[in-house]
């Protein structure tokens, strides 16, 4: 008799979470896959960049080369993909696939939209197009108490923000991601400054600036995305082997996947308009009935994001942050590959 598979839905992670404790992540977890980073190398040297062996296997962490963008994507996805290759199968059932910003590009591959080098590709250009000194910036606020309850004083306070009738088109901002607790904005740099000082301070940490983001996922893209969509053809992408949730909540099934639309949802739709990861894990959770997320590395910033929308919708009966908690110490409903205790559960 076959044993019974757990159904997971499999998260991939956005930029900013490759950072100081995750120096060597790669060759730490995946020292079975340097033939892999030894053809994504390929790529980087024929670029004439810094080589991801050599980034991963410093012997410092420099935050003014392994958080530039040219190094920091390509680094993140290695990692995360070397994660996804990493899942133990006979335990696990992957029904689904998502990912939160650049996460999207991630699950690309983990799903079969892209093979492994394609997705480094797409990665590292995508991010080369979409950075940049005059692009603007982010900042993140939290939407919930610190019971991961709604906030409705501090959703306000962005609303007023967002909503502003008085700012001129050139300092409007953005909602960028919808990360579950948390507000992702974006704008100009004038926006951005006029957020950091109009928004409440909370804890002496909020409202956060994201070093090295530009205005992702809003119109201040719109030139980057011109010139992915001359960077990369339509037969560049191909339909999933394994359904893909976007951050619109849209599913990409294996057998209703044009190409077309998925590129131009890739390179138009998602980085010129907010990328709502809420509603990605909202619909990935209701449809698929996954028995547990896995959160591929490197970090585990994600987890709390993807807890607080299981509040939210009150997933399994989940509550409040108390709940959340008292769970996963008895039946987790996630598993971070970037926390050692809980990647033990997830690979071989």
């Amino acid at each position: 008799m076959s044993k019974v598979k757990k159904r997971a839905v499999v998260v991939c992670p956005g930029r900013g979470t490759y950072n100081r404790p995750e120096l060597g992540y790669f060759h730490t977890h995946h020292s079975d896959k340097l033939d892999m980073l030894a053809r994504f190398d390929v790529q980087r040297q024929q670029q004439g960049l810094a080589t991801i062996q050599s980034l991963d296997s410093a012997k410092a962490f420099k935050s003014r080369e392994h958080l530039q963008a040219e190094n920091a994507a390509p680094l993140i996805y290695s990692c995360a993909y070397g994660d996804f290759l990493s899942i133990n199968r006979d335990e696990y059932d992957i029904v689904a696939v998502t990912g939160n910003s650049m996460g999207w590009y991630i699950a690309l591959a983990c799903a079969g939209a892209l093979n492994a080098d394609k997705g480094f590709e797409l990665v590292s250009g995508m991010s080369a197009l979409t950075q940049g000194a005059n692009l603007g910036g982010q900042l993140i606020y939290p939407l919930v108490d610190d019971n991961w309850l709604a906030s409705e004083t501090n959703r306000k306070a962005i609303d007023a923000l967002v909503n502003d009738p008085a700012v001129s088109a050139e300092d409007q901002l953005y909602w960028s991601i919808e990360f579950g607790g948390y507000a992702v904005l974006a704008g100009s740099h004038a926006a951005v400054r006029r957020a950091m000082q109009q928004l409440p301070n909370i804890d002496g940490i909020y409202p956060l600036e994201l070093p090295g983001h530009s205005a992702f996922h809003t119109p201040l893209m719109q030139g980057g995305s011109v010139k992915a969509f001359e960077k990369f053809p339509t037969d560049f992408f191909t339909a999933p082997t394994i359904p893909l949730v976007d951050g619109d909540g849209r599913i990409w099934h294996p057998s209703g996947t044009q190409a077309d639309a998925l590129r131009d949802y890739t390179l138009n739709t998602q980085v010129t308009e907010t990328y709502n990861f809420s509603q990605a894990i909202e619909v990935a959770m209701k449809e698929f009935a996954p028995d547990v997320l896995i959160l591929t590395g490197p970090g585990s910033t994600m987890g709390g994001a993807v807890a607080q929308v299981m509040i939210e919708v009150n997933w399994q009966d989940l509550a409040d942050k108390q709940d959340f908690i008292a769970r996963q110490k008895n039946q987790p409903l996630l598993l971070a590959m970037g926390m050692d205790g809980q990647r033990q559960q997830a690979v071989k």
